[in-house]
């Protein structure tokens, strides 16, 4: 018979080797429950703090900014006007007739006396032949009436003498006398019809010069209707035939200004102003007059302020359209911001998303809380910035020369602050259009916010604002 084989015995494990001290089976499971409940309580707390972070900023709409920066800023009033010589005189016909010759055209430089237009002179000179005539003949009618008087007087004398002697009657004397009255009335009759003859003669003769149109002053030829066989009459107005500028090199700008920029301009204002024909180039003026007769321009009242401008290369031309700036104020060195920032509202996407205390704020739960930008207590419109009126970035004073533009209302911008949107007071100053300088409640380098992104609309949900039910996550609803 074979023999059965021995029973082997199994090894031991390392931990379970000799002298080795084993722990109890219900230790080692606590060990393992304890580690998993820290694993959960850490996932728990990530997801609380990160996670919920996270879902916030995610509830923010797409927004976008401008930077806040320093910079120049000039405040301009424009206008439009229209380019004119500083004298342009109208050369028209005094009397009426037929052109016979124009002796200038366009662009013609004239002197003081040159002959312009020369009408037709033949009635003229006939009229001065007539006068003539009627001269002598009342030439002629002053000595008869005076040889009449001086018989008249002789006549006289003899009766008186025949009177005294007692050969001639006393009527025949006062018949005597009469006549040497009528006679010396008749020799001023004469005399006057005399003159009148004489004052014919010269009013003819006037009209005969005025055939020869001359040029009053000297310049230049700038418009131009009179041709050669053209009949003028110039019996209820007188005609313009030639438009003379006198001194190109320097002329005037008329410009319309409104009613509600008047007030900003005065007399020596520097201005500049660009035309058409030189569109990249921009010219110098001054401010000489502005003008109290009030015009209507498309139901719009508007002043007119004159402008002196030199033209010593002749560039500009009498009628053009001038685009006319005048520069009001000026900084060298302001903190600028967007003006699209300014004129931005919060939308109801924004506000369902901006924290707590932010929508308790703009709902007047409690009063506005301190900028917490660098802008410090004059956010406030109380603080210490506004009292000594110097900016919170150390900029200029928020009443800097006086002017209407430093002297704005308060307004708020909304900024973007650690990823957070929050309103802002600032005091505004000078604008150009496009931006506006702050004297207090933002620094360069913050970040405004211009505009907010529509997002689209979910089924269910009230529009703009988020959560199932379309309330604001916390149950806050936001509202200014």
């Amino acid at each position: 018979m074979t023999a059965a084989p021995e029973p082997t015995i199994p090894a031991l494990p390392a931990a379970a080797a000799p002298g080795a001290r084993r722990l109890p089976l219900r230790r080692r499971g606590w060990g393992w429950s304890w580690l998993l409940v820290a694993a959960a309580l850490a996932g728990g707390g990530w997801w609380w703090g990160w996670g919920r972070t996270s879902s916030t900023k995610t509830n923010l709409p797409k927004m976008e900014t401008a930077v806040v920066d320093r910079g120049p800023i000039t405040s301009k009033v424009t206008a439009t006007g229209t380019l004119s010589a500083l004298v342009t005189v109208q050369v028209g016909s005094q009397v009426s007739g037929r052109i016979q010759d124009v002796l200038v055209d366009y662009n013609s430089p004239v002197k003081e006396g040159d002959l312009l237009v020369k009408l037709d002179p033949q009635l003229f000179q006939a009229a001065v032949a007539q006068a003539k005539a009627n001269r002598n003949a009342a030439r002629g009618e002053v000595l008869r009436a005076k040889a009449q008087a001086g018989e008249s007087n002789r006549q006289i004398k003899r009766l008186r003498q025949l009177l005294a002697s007692g050969a001639a009657a006393g009527v025949e004397v006062d018949t005597a006398e009469m006549n040497v009255s009528v006679a010396a009335a008749a020799v001023l009759v004469a005399q006057g019809r005399l003159e009148q003859a004489e004052a014919q003669l010269e009013s003819a003769e006037l009209n005969l010069s005025f055939t020869l149109i001359r040029s009053p002053i000297s310049g230049m030829v700038i418009a131009k209707t009179a041709e050669a066989g053209q009949t003028v009459a110039a019996s209820l107005q007188s005609p313009n035939l030639v438009q003379i500028a006198q001194d190109l090199s320097k002329m005037q700008v008329d410009t319309n200004v409104s009613e509600a920029d008047i007030g900003r301009l005065r007399d020596g204002m520097e201005a500049s102003f660009r035309v058409d024909a030189w569109p990249g180039e921009l010219f110098a003026a001054k401010v000489r007059q502005i003008r109290n007769a009030p015009q209507m321009l498309q139901n719009v009242v508007t002043y007119d302020a004159v402008l002196d401008v030199d033209n010593p290369l002749g560039k500009l031309k009498p009628g053009m359209t001038a685009n006319v700036s005048f520069t009001v104020a000026r900084r060298d060195d302001a903190v600028r911001v967007a003006n699209t920032a300014l004129r931005f509202k919060a939308t109801p996407e924004l506000l369902a998303a901006l924290p707590a205390d932010v929508t308790d704020a703009l709902a007047g739960d409690k009063p506005w809380r301190r900028n917490e930008n660098a802008a410090g207590e004059g956010a406030m419109g109380g603080g210490r910035a506004r009292r000594n009126g110097v900016g919170a970035d150390g900029g200029a004073p928020a009443a800097a020369g006086g002017s209407p533009e430093s002297r704005r209302d308060v307004r708020s911008v909304w900024v973007l602050k650690d990823g957070q949107p929050r309103p802002v007071k600032v005091r505004l100053g000078l604008t150009d259009g496009s931006v506006t300088e702050v004297l207090w409640g933002l620094k360069p380098g913050d970040q405004v916010i211009t505009e907010v992104a529509a997002s689209p609309t979910k089924p269910g949900a009230i529009p703009g604002l988020s959560g199932p039910t379309g309330g604001p996550p916390g149950g806050r609803r936001g509202g200014m």
